[in-house]
């Protein structure tokens, strides 16, 4: 089994429910506050080691109590941690969710210590080999994403790309993802963009995915069970990257993923437990 590297991003969410998502220049009153782990990267890192892959995770913290925090909590899940840098002087990653009661989320993040990876983390990727996978979303410098694609993809490794949220990216580096994995909104800015990926799996949401025109549905939720759809992305993302590095072909690859993004939404919080 090949292992996963997740180069990418790291936050502590703030989270509180509404009735409702307010409208521009509205106040709205939220019930509770939760801090709770969150960053595309690290749900997919996490989303990646419980479905049964070696994950090695690279990315910046603040010297914080939150980074701290959440480098101890990915170590405790049986994660590399040896990938994240901490940075002196700045404050971690965070975002702000809003989640109503039908379990849709808006969300501000404020990238922190996010912005800062450089050399070190691109240089990560050296230890990378054939069978590995090394999976990616926008959530950190795009020179770093640019860098990181193409040397891991010249030491043999299997791209993943996550374009969430979503950013213009090279040509060549599009070319190099097997696959791309888009939302619909993503795929549409991809096409004007003109880069054509290596493959392209596009998510649904409750309509399942389609990865180069072949599509699958998802695994079926009662609306009474939906609880918070913050990270089914992220849990999808992980789990393919799990499958590919396993081994496994398209469609189981596809299968465990949407099995995944399924179960994603029937917990609270980007993470199965996700308390800091």
């Amino acid at each position: 089994m090949g292992r996963v590297m997740v180069l990418g991003s790291l936050n502590v969410d703030l989270v509180t429910r509404v009735e409702r998502h307010p409208q521009p220049g509205e106040t709205l009153l939220g019930e509770g506050l939760e801090q709770l782990a969150g960053g595309k990267g690290a749900n997919q890192a996490v989303a990646a080691a419980a479905a049964g892959a070696q994950v090695h995770m690279v990315g910046c913290v603040g010297n914080d109590a939150g980074g701290t925090a959440y480098v101890e909590r990915l170590s405790r899940k049986g994660i590399d941690v040896s990938g994240i840098r901490t940075v002196e002087g700045q404050a971690s990653g965070h975002a702000l969710i809003a989640v109503d009661e039908r379990g849709e989320n808006s969300i501000i993040v404020i990238p922190g210590a996010n912005g800062l990876l450089g050399d070190a983390e691109v240089a990560a990727v050296d230890d990378l080999a054939p069978g590995d996978v090394l999976l990616m979303q926008l959530e950190v410098p795009l020179p770093i994403v640019c860098g990181a694609a193409r040397r891991a993809a010249h030491r043999g490794a299997r791209v993943v790309i996550n374009t969430a949220p979503y950013a213009a990216l090279p040509p060549d580096v599009v070319a190099l993802a097997d696959p791309v994995v888009a939302n619909e909104h993503e795929m549409a800015a991809l096409a004007e963009s003109g880069a054509v990926p290596g493959s392209l799996l596009v998510t649904f949401g409750a309509n399942g995915a389609s990865w180069d025109g072949e599509s699958v549905p998802a695994h079926r939720v009662h609306p009474t069970r939906v609880r918070d759809t913050t990270g089914a992305g992220d849990a999808f993302c992980g789990a393919l990257a799990a499958a590919l590095a396993d081994g496994a072909d398209r469609a189981t690859a596809l299968d465990r993923a949407l099995a995944a993004g399924a179960a994603a939404v029937q917990h609270d919080g980007a993470q199965p437990d996700p308390h800091l």
